[in-house]
């Protein structure tokens, strides 16, 4: 082969080179995974108090969804770096009126919650500690915004996103979406003479409606947070239709919020996700990291028709930008 030809064939294999190495990379964008990891009381098992969870996306940035009862305060090893701290609403089982004061301690189905929180709550002390920015929808970011200054925090690490709009952090975006339930702060959470009064009153300072949460990530993945609430409108017209989310992690625990039936109706009616994590059973679901027969869990993963994946305690879920579980389910 003569030089000429030698140059011509140099030549299409770097432009041929130019072509596939884009694809390459976005293949290669197109693996990366959110990495989903629950925090519950008892490691690899879903128990009755279990909601916290940490969301990392690809680039690093890691947020802390409902810390509740079962993260053991801002030491809690767990935690690692949290940028962002998300809650739903003011309840003590997601806000963290108190705590267990170490993994494993009590039972699955009765931790031993003996830390309390109040009137600080578990999200504030965590929040402080880790020099996270609490995002929250209604009128609980002026409440939060007070416990932080009045601790020595910064209160503009309180960020208000109401519905329809959106806060930025690195390459996530997070929007805040309709939950139906109640969404009372306790007298106890605020303290003082004014806590006293309403606790004596057997009232709660409105806190405005709770919210759900849509997560979109840098790698593609639409995740719906529900929060506590029943069946709405918003999660066919808002969370299926218009964020198209792919993965959801939905609240089964009945009474206080959707039961098992109910919630795998919206999932497959409404949100239409391609992949569920159950949450908020409300009971032990699980021994030695195997689903009880019988329970409301069970039911919900009977009646729901796309995966449905256990939130285990510690153990690391990897879900890519179409909402599948690719490795820890």
């Amino acid at each position: 082969m003569n030089s000429l030809a030698c140059k011509k064939l140099m030549i299409s294999l770097f432009s041929l080179l130019l072509f596939i190495f884009p694809l390459f990379v976005s293949a290669q964008d197109g693996q990366k995974t959110v990495k989903i990891t629950p925090l519950g009381s008892h490691t690899g098992e879903f128990c009755r108090y279990d909601r916290a969870m940490i969301l990392e996306d690809p680039d690093g940035t890691r947020l802390l969804y409902d810390a509740g009862r079962t993260v053991a305060g801002p030491d809690d090893p767990r935690l690692g770096n949290i940028d962002i701290v998300l809650v739903s609403h003011m309840h003590g089982d997601h806000v963290g009126d108190k705590h267990i004061a170490k993994i494993g301690a009590g039972e699955c189905n009765n931790p031993e919650m003996s830390v309390s929180s109040l009137p600080n709550t578990n999200t504030i002390n965590i929040a402080l500690k880790k020099n996270a920015t609490i995002v929250t929808g209604s009128e609980m970011p002026k409440f939060f915004a007070n416990k932080l200054k009045t601790l020595g925090g910064n209160a503009q690490q309180s960020k208000l996103v109401r519905f329809g709009g959106s806060f930025n952090i690195n390459n996530v975006k997070i929007t805040t979406v309709p939950a139906v339930h109640s969404n009372g702060i306790s007298g106890s959470m605020i303290g003082g003479h004014l806590g006293d009064i309403l606790n004596a009153s057997g009232l709660t300072a409105y806190a405005g409606p709770p919210t759900g949460y849509v997560i979109q990530f840098s790698n593609g993945l639409n995740v719906y947070l529900s929060g506590d609430t029943g069946i709405t409108a918003e999660q066919d017209l808002v969370i299926n239709k218009h964020y198209g989310v792919q993965l959801a992690v939905i609240n089964i625990g009945d009474t206080f919020t959707t039961g098992p039936k109910e919630a795998a109706y919206v999932m497959n009616k409404l949100a239409k996700p391609k992949s569920v994590i159950a949450s908020h059973a409300n009971e032990q679901a699980t021994n030695k990291g195997l689903l009880i027969p019988g329970t409301r869990t069970a039911q919900f993963i009977q009646a729901a028709s796309m995966p449905v994946h256990l939130p285990l305690s510690d153990q690391t879920m990897h879900f890519n930008a179409q909402g599948t579980c690719v490795q820890g389910c």
